[in-house]
């Protein structure tokens, strides 16, 4: 994994990567340690049902999204946040359109490589 991220970060100069789906995803920084994330959602878009090693900690920029953690759904909007610990499968849909900032620790060397 890359060592980490630049100390500064604009919004304006980092790259937006689309990742497909009706998802785009956009770096704030990063070490080994820590990630935080950027990511839009078209509207219906859909964050597959997942699981990874990593805590993490969401919190609803913009729009209204239907999270299911471990198989418990709730509606999100926006100022609202959630804790996906470890190993637990989940997954959102975006009915409106939306925003999330995602942080994990540890970062998710799958997000920048080797």
């Amino acid at each position: 994994m890359q060592q980490q991220s630049e100390h500064f970060m604009f919004g304006d100069k980092s790259p937006i990567e689309d990742i497909g789906g009706g998802l785009k995803r956009q770096m704030l920084g990063f070490n080994h340690e820590l990630m935080a994330v950027k990511v839009w959602f078209d509207k219906g878009a859909e964050g597959y049902v997942h699981k990874h090693r990593h805590s993490q900690v969401t919190y609803v920029e913009s729009g209204e999204f239907h999270f299911n953690i471990g198989g418990e759904i709730k509606i999100l909007r926006a100022g609202d946040s959630c804790l996906i610990p470890p190993n637990v499968e989940h997954g959102a849909i975006c009915p409106t359109g939306g925003i999330l900032i995602d942080t994990f620790s540890p970062a998710r060397e799958d997000f920048v490589g080797e």
